[in-house]
């Protein structure tokens, strides 16, 4: 089952249009055949028929991943590799985990039932994903992401240009499971987390009124870096989620212009077999 939210761009559109355009593996009909089944929901609201859906509205679609989305074709770009970790360059438009995801990928890459990702990224975001090949690995690996000794590293291209040329950011963010989406408020409240996100300015482009950031993030929760930005008013070019339509539109970009574009293993205690990766940067 996946679950998506209607954004701005589909309200008052079809179901049809919007489910065509969401999953670029779904055929026609798959979706006629799902209908008829009533394997679709609208607010959980089993549907038979191609209505018109309205923005904020909560679609489930109980179709397997094969036929939602299309066969990867693309070559796994290996960036560093050593007996117990893999560190690839993770193209859009595929999940870390999953049917069809880059971890099954791997798998059929070398053969071995073994190797797991230690962080994630969405779906649409592209660049450096950490895996381990081996259990110790792993849970060394998810050590140090927890006690923030693994230092990660963003490429962000957004709409405005900051009056601070670099910052730390400290906000509070709530995440609701059901609609996908996080909140950022400035203020603690109930349910909310603590998250703290920096930033430097690597270039600008006055023209186009746009800047490149490197971001670094010091916590690391769902959708932080796209909704924290775009809370201080500087959206995520090609951000669906949480950038602006008319921005998007006027750039032409599909996916959200972000990428994870550098880890830096910064251990304070040992590392196990791992000691070796002490001050090393992995880097696109």
């Amino acid at each position: 089952m996946k679950e998506i939210i209607v954004d701005k761009k589909y309200d008052g559109k079809k179901l049809n249009s919007f489910l065509l355009d969401s999953f670029d593996g779904l055929k026609l009909n798959t979706l006629y055949k799902a209908l008829r089944k009533k394997d679709v929901r609208v607010n959980d609201t089993r549907i038979s028929d191609n209505v018109i859906i309205h923005s904020g509205d909560v679609i489930k679609i109980f179709i397997p991943d094969e036929q939602l989305f299309s066969k990867n074709n693309f070559n796994i770009d290996i960036i560093y590799e050593d007996d117990n970790i893999v560190v690839v360059n993770k193209p859009a438009e595929i999940e870390v985990v999953g049917e069809n995801s880059l971890t099954s990928e791997l798998c059929k890459y070398y053969n071995i039932a073994f190797i797991f990702p230690c962080h994630r990224l969405d779906r649409n975001t592209t660049g450096l994903v950490l895996f381990a090949k081996n259990e110790e690995a792993l849970n060394i690996l998810l050590d140090k992401f927890k006690n923030r000794e693994i230092e990660k590293h963003y490429k962000a291209l957004v709409y405005g240009i900051p009056r601070k040329k670099e910052d730390t950011l400290t906000a509070y963010l709530f995440k609701d499971a059901k609609k996908s989406l996080v909140y950022i408020s400035d203020v603690p409240k109930k349910g909310y987390e603590k998250i703290i996100t920096s930033y430097k300015v690597i270039s600008c482009n006055n023209k186009n009124n746009t800047s490149l950031l490197d971001v670094n993030l010091h916590t690391g929760k769902t959708h932080q870096i796209r909704a924290h930005l775009a809370h201080i008013g500087y959206p995520i070019i090609g951000d669906g989620k949480y950038g602006d339509r008319e921005i998007n539109k006027k750039f032409g970009y599909k996916y959200q212009q972000l990428c994870s574009r550098s880890l830096r293993f910064c251990f304070k205690t040992d590392a196990g077999i791992l000691n070796y990766l002490n001050n090393k940067n992995v880097s696109i």
